[in-house]
């Protein structure tokens, strides 16, 4: 099997940086805070997706908060349909700053402010602007192993644990489109070194690589995601210089 990541003078279209595919502006944190027109199309579809990415943080906020999953849905749904009515954004979105900052804040104003109002309506009775899937998002609370974590120190990790299984999905989004699945299917566990991952040696074997193009692939592969991991903080910040803070904050998210 001869795989591309051998070549090194071949790039894969797809490894063109997201900014200029000309997608990265349009979903920026920075587009929804420099919009003087809280009614622009590019400011409401920019915060929409940024919701749709980031809402299970929230829900598991809510769980840990002692919410049952029906009423953490409800909250959930009932917070981004206010949010992207722009209330929130007119109180809030001044304070410019980080996406992960102003969510927080406005979830907790919500949560202390409206829940009895909201509440008080018929179950379900909110618009899907963002769609939760209850299912998932339970699967993915049960496993968390640290029961114990605060509300506040679980959104923070699960923030970190949603911009990284981003990062990990476009990456072998890459590598699908340009022909190195299986490249990525051997690879994907050196990214962090873990434990289960095979010698460098095997996996040439398997492969019909030599162990330094193995390296070469692993080098290559792990520089691409620290490039996208960086694309997606830069989603969250409203500007380049937070970004490197914004990774700081990134790993502490998985401290003691």
């Amino acid at each position: 099997m001869n795989e591309r990541e051998t070549n090194s003078h071949s790039t894969p279209p797809s490894c063109e940086p997201v900014a200029q595919q000309g997608i990265f502006a349009t979903t920026h944190w920075s587009v929804v805070l420099s919009a003087q027109d809280r009614d622009s199309p590019r400011s409401v579809e920019a915060l929409e997706t940024l919701c749709r990415v980031y809402w299970y943080p929230l829900y598991a906020y809510a769980r840990r908060a002692g919410h049952l999953p029906a009423d953490a849905e409800d909250l959930t749904q009932g917070f981004f349909a206010r949010l992207l009515e722009k209330d929130y954004l007119r109180s809030v979105a001044r304070e410019r700053g980080r996406f992960r900052t102003f969510l927080l804040t406005a979830w907790k104003r919500f949560l202390a402010n409206e829940w009895d109002r909201e509440h008080a309506q018929k179950r379900g009775g909110f618009a899907p602007r963002v769609t939760i899937d209850q299912a998932m998002a339970e699967s993915r609370f049960a496993a968390e192993p640290s029961h114990m974590l605060q509300p506040d120190v679980l959104f923070e990790r699960q923030w970190a644990m949603t911009l990284l299984e981003r990062t990990v999905a476009q990456l072998q989004e890459e590598y699908v489109a340009s022909g190195r699945a299986t490249l990525f299917k051997y690879l994907q566990s050196c990214l962090a070194k873990e434990e289960s991952s095979l010698p460098y040696a095997e996996i040439g074997a398997r492969l019909h690589l030599t162990e330094p193009a193995v390296k070469m692939a692993v080098h290559r592969l792990r520089l691409r995601y620290r490039e996208i991991l960086r694309e997606e903080i830069a989603h969250t910040v409203s500007s380049p210089e937070e970004i490197d803070g914004e990774l700081r904050h990134l790993f502490s998210a998985f401290g003691p």
